[in-house]
């Protein structure tokens, strides 16, 4: 009798065992890419999404009139900013930043006059060595945090707002949203310096100048 009980009590356990691992089965994270959920961004409260093409590029002395501010498409510079986990001290020229958005990056913008330093040491955690994103201040923004990819813009007011990564995750990389699968975030110094980027600038872009072009 006692060996039976014994065997009775071994066998509930190995099936309380199978039971607890099976609960506690992995569940896939809802914000990374599937075959069924394409992109996973849309789903995102705030997400403004606009259908881009692949664009011609622009020479490093022509402005781009875009329509957003800051941009997530359209017309760009033939050189692309470096987007490999760069968080960048000063303001970029926009046009270069677009470009690498077209490489799949996704771009983390923040007003410096909106948010304090321990803010920002936040944004930049996470894009700090982290391919295929970028960080750069962007004087005045209509919120404090600004983030885009390409076709896609996502504006929060907190560091910690939780859709900060979410919109990475969904994003960052994914070959549903971005016309350049395979394209690099690094570049040589000779087309693009990221010790020092191309300077940006503040003023809307001149629409009657012969070196704007629209977006």
């Amino acid at each position: 009798m006692h060996r039976a009980a014994a065997l009775l009590t071994v066998t509930l356990l190995a099936a309380t065992a199978c039971g607890s691992e099976v609960a506690g089965r992995a569940v896939p994270d809802a914000w990374v890419p599937t075959a069924d959920n394409p992109d996973p961004s849309r789903a995102l409260e705030g997400i403004e999404v606009v259908e881009y093409p692949p664009a011609y590029h622009v020479l490093p002395d022509y402005r781009v009139a875009y329509r957003y501010s800051p941009p997530m498409g359209g017309r760009h510079d033939g050189a692309w900013a470096t987007c490999t986990g760069v968080v960048y001290p000063v303001p970029v020229r926009t046009e270069n930043m677009v470009h690498s958005l077209e490489h799949g990056a996704v771009w983390i913008a923040y007003d410096p006059d909106s948010l304090d330093d321990a803010d920002i040491a936040d944004l930049a955690r996470r894009v700090d060595g982290v391919p295929y994103t970028m960080m750069s201040p962007y004087p005045g923004l209509d919120r404090p945090i600004s983030l885009q990819s390409w076709g896609h813009r996502l504006q929060v007011d907190d560091a910690d707002d939780e859709r900060i990564d979410r919109f990475v995750t969904a994003l960052r990389l994914n070959p549903n949203t971005f016309p350049e699968p395979g394209a690099t975030c690094a570049t040589l110094p000779s087309s693009f310096d990221p010790t020092d980027p191309p300077p940006f600038v503040a003023e809307p872009a001149d629409p009657d100048s012969p070196l704007t072009v629209p977006e």
